[in-house]
């Protein structure tokens, strides 16, 4: 989901009128860009995917996302999974191809609706479940290694204030 450089501009803009007329933000300028791309997200992705591939696991992070809501809620459609994930439907198709090419889940078309297809995980990707939740664990622990609980609190606060605001 890169920036195209007219993206980025408009991005840039957006954030710069944001920080001279906005009384609510507290960000210094590019701050607020740097808050939105992810930095924290994008650094626990790579140090996951480092685990995951360390581990001899052949599994992106991506599909280990589509793999974690699945355990959580097996047997949903593939928009019920685009939605628990935040990813379009191309994103969601080209996942769900790839595991199932891996053997981690299959597709089976909705008793009550032949449009719809219902994803299931197999007992191969069960397999991976407690190990992968484990490297993930201990990745968001290294995360939050010096954080103080009360912190980390007020940070979930503030990220849901920020995403029901703009839902």
């Amino acid at each position: 989901m890169g920036l195209g450089s007219t993206d980025s501009k408009k991005a840039l803009h957006l954030i710069s009128c944001t920080n001279n007329y906005m009384p609510n933000n507290h960000f210094k300028k590019g701050e607020l860009y740097s808050f939105i791309t992810g930095k924290a997200s994008t650094a626990i992705a790579r140090r996951l995917q480092k685990k995951f591939n360390t581990a001899g696991l052949n599994l992106t992070i991506e599909q280990w996302s589509v793999l974690y809501h699945l355990w959580k809620q097996d047997g949903i459609s593939q928009q019920e999974l685009c939605n628990a994930s935040f990813r379009d439907k191309p994103s969601i198709t080209r996942l769900v191809d790839n595991l199932e090419k891996l053997n981690l889940v299959k597709r089976v078309p909705s008793e009550h609706d032949r449009r719809i297809n219902l994803i299931y995980t197999t007992k191969q990707s069960h397999k991976l479940e407690e190990e992968t939740m484990q490297l993930a664990e201990e990745t968001l622990n290294e995360a939050l290694e010096t954080v103080p609980p009360e912190k980390v609190e007020v940070c979930k606060e503030v990220l849901k204030l920020v995403y029901d605001n703009l839902k």
